[in-house]
C-alpha cells in the first residue's frame, strides 16, 4: 500500500506541458534535486568558503583556484546554481504533496468495506472458523473488540443467498500516510525558510533598488547611500566589530564582489571582554558585556553575549562570533641584524603601519612594517615525548630496563579510549608574542612572528625566538638568541657588535692564544694566534671572497666552505674539531671583554655558561642568513579586546523550526508507525440460522515479524483460531 504520484493530473492538451509537470511532480526528480544539494553542502563544507583569492591560490594553484571562482564553490550555499537548485526542489516537492494529498486523504477517510468476500482468501495473513453465533451478533462483538484495541471500524450489512451477512472492516496506523505529507512538507518549509534568510532577499533589495557592492576602502561613515541597506531590511547576517570602549551601528555583509553595509536601528557599545582559557590554551568562554543604544528612542539596554547565548533586539539576534584585537599600542625594540642598522625603538598599533629604511629608524618608505597581531597568552607543549609505562625509548636512546616496564600499564596506555595518547604533555605558557609583517617597495612581505620573553625549552639555555617564514602556508623558523645572565639579550647583542670589531676580536685572540699556549713556546703562540684569528675574521664573514658565490660570507657555514676549498679531505674531520675548539674558546674571550667594558663580572665557566656560550656560537652563525635588516622584539603593550559580533534578521529561523519539527513528525511515523487494515467477512451457514462462517484477513504496509503476532493474536481474539493460515 505504497504512495505513488497518481494523484491530481494537469489538464491540458500540451503534451510537452503535461511531460514537464510530470517530471516536476516526480519523487525521482525531487531526490536528484536533493542530491545534488547534498553533493554541493559537501563541497562548502570541505572547501572553505568566503576565503581570500590570495588563500586559494596558495592552496590550489591559479588554475583550479579560477575554477573554482568561476564555479562558485567558494561561496556554495549563495551561488545562483545553488539557490535555483533549492527554487526547483521546493517545486517538485510541492507539486508532490499536491498531487499525492488528495489521495491520501481519500485513502485515511475510506475503510474499504466494499472488498469482495472472496478476494479476502488472497491474503498472506488469513484466518477462518465457524462462530456459534448469528452474523449479526458475531459483527458486533468483533467490532467492539476492535474498537476496545485501537482500531477505527465500520459495519457493512450485505444481503447474501443464506441471509443477511456483516462485513467488519478496520484500520489502524494511519498517521503512516500524514507522516509522508509532513515529511515533504518539511522539505519545502526547510528549503523556503533556507531561501528567506539566505542572499536571496538582499540580491533582490539590490536588483530593485539600484544598490551594489562596494569594493573599495576608506572609513565606513563615507560608504555612499547606494552600497548601504536601511534598518527595516527584512532579512540580513553580518558580522560587526566592536573594541572595548567604543560603539558600532553598521555590519558588513560579504558579497561576491564586495560588500554592503547593514545599518542596525541601534548601536553596540562593547564595555568588556571576558576570555578564558583551558590548560592547552584553547579559549573556554566568550563573553561580551554590552550596551544597545536605540537609535529612535535613546534608550540604553544592557545585555550579554556568549557562544550559543544570543541577545535579540528589535528583531535583530546578536550572535558572539569570535575576538578580535581592537588596536592594542606595543612598543618595539628594533634588533641590529647587520653592520649598517642601529638600534631604535619605536611604538605602533596592531592593524597599522611605520615606515622604515634599510638602515635602520623611521624614515623612507623602503620598508614597510606592519603590525599584525598581538598573543598575550601562548601554551605550548613542553612533552619530551617519553614512554608513560616508564620506559626509555626514544630514537637513538638506551635500551628499555625491562624490570622498570609495567606491562599492563603499557598495554592500557595504548589500548581503549581514543583520546589516550603515550606521549605525555607539559604545557606551559611562554608569554606574549607579536606578530609583523616587513614589506619592500616592490609589495613582497615576510612575516615575522617573535616572542617577548625567552623559552626554555629543556635544550639549552633560555632563549629568545625570533620566527619568519615567506608564505603563509609555511611553519615558522625561528633564529634563538640566548638569554644571559640578567635574562636579556643584551650579552649577546653586546657579543655581536664586538664579533663586527677587528680591534676586540685581536684582543680576544691574544687572550685565548696567552691561556692555551706555554709563554717559553712563542713561535707555538703566533701560529695559533694566526690560525685563532683567521678562524674569527672568516666566522665574522669580514674575508671577502672567502666563501664561494650564494654562500653566506659568515658564521659556520663560511668556515666549511673554507676547509672544503683548502684542507684535504683526509684532514678535514680533525682539522674542524680544531677550529670548532679554538672558535668557541675565542668567542668565550671576547664574551669577557664585552663584560670587561660593561663592567660586569666575568664569566665564571659553568654549565650554564657553557649552554649559553654554545647557543650564542649557532646564533651568531644563523643571525647571517637572517633575511631582513632587524628583527623588532616586543618590549611593552598595552592590550585592547574587541568582540566580533555576528548580527542576523532571520525570520525564516522559525519556519526551519517548524518544518525540522514536521521532519521529525513525518519520518518517526513513517518508520515506526505500521498502517494495518482488518476485514472479517460474516456469512450465515446453510442449515444452521445460529452459527456463522468467519473469515478474517490483515493487511499491512510493511511484512514484520511484529505483524505476524499481531495477526496470531487477533485471530484467537476475534475469532478462536488457534493457528492461522498463511497464503503464499
Amino acid at each position: 500500500m505504497s504512495v505513488t504520484t497518481e494523484g491530481v493530473r494537469v489538464k491540458t492538451r500540451s503534451p510537452l506541458l503535461r511531460a514537464v509537470f510530470e517530471m516536476l511532480s516526480s519523487m525521482r526528480f525531487a531526490i536528484a534535486l536533493l542530491t545534488v544539494i547534498c553533493i554541493a553542502s559537501v563541497i562548502g563544507t570541505v572547501l572553505k568558503q568566503h576565503e581570500p583569492l590570495g588563500n586559494y591560490i596558495n592552496q590550489f594553484g591559479p588554475f583550479w583556484s579560477q575554477v573554482f571562482v568561476a564555479a562558485s564553490l567558494t561561496a556554495v550555499y549563495s551561488a545562483w546554481w545553488f539557490l535555483l537548485i533549492l527554487a526547483f526542489l521546493v517545486t517538485s516537492t510541492s507539486l508532490c504533496i499536491a498531487r499525492n494529498t488528495p489521495k491520501i486523504i481519500t485513502d485515511l477517510r475510506t475503510y474499504k468495506e466494499n472488498i469482495r468476500a472472496q478476494s479476502l482468501k488472497a491474503f498472506h495473513h488469513r484466518a477462518e472458523n465457524t462462530l456459534a453465533e448469528t452474523p449479526e451478533a458475531a459483527a458486533h462483538r468483533v467490532g467492539q473488540l476492535l474498537v476496545g484495541g485501537g482500531w477505527r471500524v465500520k459495519l457493512q450489512q450485505r444481503e447474501t443467498p443464506q441471509g443477511a451477512g456483516w462485513m467488519v472492516a478496520a484500520k489502524a496506523g494511519a498517521i503512516n500516510k500524514v507522516g509522508y505529507i509532513a515529511a515533504h512538507s518539511a522539505i519545502v518549509l526547510v528549503c523556503i525558510g533556507g531561501l528567506l534568510d539566505g542572499d536571496l532577499v538582499v540580491r533582490a533589495q539590490m536588483l530593485l533598488t539600484g544598490k551594489s557592492a562596494y569594493t573599495g576602502g576608506g572609513m565606513i561613515a563615507d560608504v555612499k547611500p547606494e552600497h548601504r541597506l536601511p534598518p527595516g531590511n527584512p532579512t540580513f547576517r553580518g558580522n560587526i566589530l566592536v573594541a572595548e570602549g567604543t560603539q558600532s551601528s553598521t555590519a558588513i555583509l560579504n558579497q561576491a564582489d564586495g560588500i554592503l553595509v547593514q545599518d542596525l536601528p541601534f548601536a553596540i557599545e562593547l564595555k568588556k571582554f571576558i576570555v578564558e582559557y583551558y590548560s592547552t590554551g584553547m579559549p573556554k568562554l566568550f563573553a561580551s558585556e554590552i550596551l544597545l543604544h536605540d537609535r529612535d528612542t535613546g534608550e540604553t539596554t544592557p545585555a550579554r553575549v556568549e557562544v550559543n547565548h544570543p541577545a535579540r533586539y528589535r528583531g535583530v539576534e546578536i550572535y558572539q562570533s569570535s575576538f578580535d584585537d581592537g588596536g592594542s599600542s606595543v612598543k618595539l625594540q628594533a634588533i641590529p641584524m647587520n653592520e649598517a642598522t642601529k638600534p631604535f625603538e619605536i611604538d605602533g598599533v596592531i592593524g597599522g603601519t611605520s615606515k622604515l629604511s634599510k638602515g635602520g629608524g623611521p624614515s623612507a618608505d623602503e620598508l614597510t612594517l606592519e603590525y599584525t597581531a598581538l598573543r598575550v597568552i601562548n601554551v605550548e607543549n613542553f612533552g619530551t615525548g617519553a614512554d608513560p609505562a616508564g620506559g626509555a625509548g626514544g630514537a637513538g636512546g638506551a635500551g628499555v630496563d625491562v624490570r622498570g616496564v609495567d606491562l599492563r600499564a603499557s598495554i592500557d596506555a595504548r589500548l581503549g579510549a581514543a583520546n589516550k595518547t603515550v606521549t605525555k604533555k607539559e604545557l606551559r605558557n611562554v608569554g606574549p608574542s607579536i606578530s609583523y609583517k616587513l614589506r619592500d617597495a616592490s609589495g613582497q612581505a615576510r612575516e615575522f612572528h617573535n616572542y617577548m620573553l625567552p623559552v626554555d625549552t629543556g635544550e639549552g639555555a633560555p632563549s629568545f625566538l625570533f620566527g619568519m617564514r615567506e608564505n603563509p602556508v609555511d611553519a615558522f623558523r625561528y633564529l634563538r638568541i640566548p638569554a644571559d645572565d640578567e635574562g636579556g639579550m643584551e650579552g649577546f647583542l653586546h657579543l655581536r657588535s664586538a664579533l663586527a670589531n677587528p680591534a676586540l676580536r685581536e684582543e680576544a685572540v691574544r687572550r685565548y692564544a696567552a691561556k692555551a699556549v706555554d709563554p717559553t713556546k712563542p713561535g707555538l703562540g703566533q701560529q695559533l694566534a694566526a690560525s685563532a684569528n683567521r678562524a674569527m675574521t672568516l666566522f665574522a664573514g669580514g674575508e671577502p671572497g672567502a666563501a664561494p658565490a650564494g654562500k653566506p660570507t659568515g658564521g659556520l657555514q663560511a668556515i666549511a666552505d673554507f676547509m672544503e676549498a683548502n684542507v684535504p679531505e683526509a684532514e678535514r674531520a680533525r682539522a674542524g674539531e680544531v677550529l670548532v675548539r679554538i672558535l668557541n674558546g675565542v668567542l668565550f674571550e671576547l664574551a669577557q671583554v664585552t663584560r670587561e667594558q660593561d663592567k660586569l663580572a666575568p664569566l665564571v665557566p659553568s654549565d650554564k655558561t657553557q649552554a649559553f656560550m654554545t647557543q650564542a656560537v649557532l646564533s651568531l652563525s644563523d643571525a647571517q642568513l637572517y633575511p631582513a635588516p632587524m628583527a623588532f622584539a616586543l618590549t611593552d603593550f598595552k592590550q585592547v579586546q574587541a568582540s566580533v559580533f555576528q548580527v542576523a534578521r532571520a525570520p525564516g529561523k522559525n519556519v526551519v523550526y517548524l518544518g525540522c519539527a514536521l521532519l521529525i513528525l513525518g519520518i518517526f511515523s513513517m518508520l515506526y508507525v505500521r498502517e494495518r487494515r482488518v476485514w472479517v467477512w460474516l456469512a450465515p451457514t446453510e442449515g444452521d440460522a445460529a452459527a456463522t462462517s468467519a473469515t478474517m484477513a490483515l493487511s499491512t504496509n510493511r511484512k514484520t515479524m511484529d505483524g505476524d503476532r499481531e495477526f496470531e493474536h487477533l485471530a484467537m481474539k476475534l475469532l478462536g483460531v488457534d493457528k492461522v493460515k498463511e497464503g503464499s
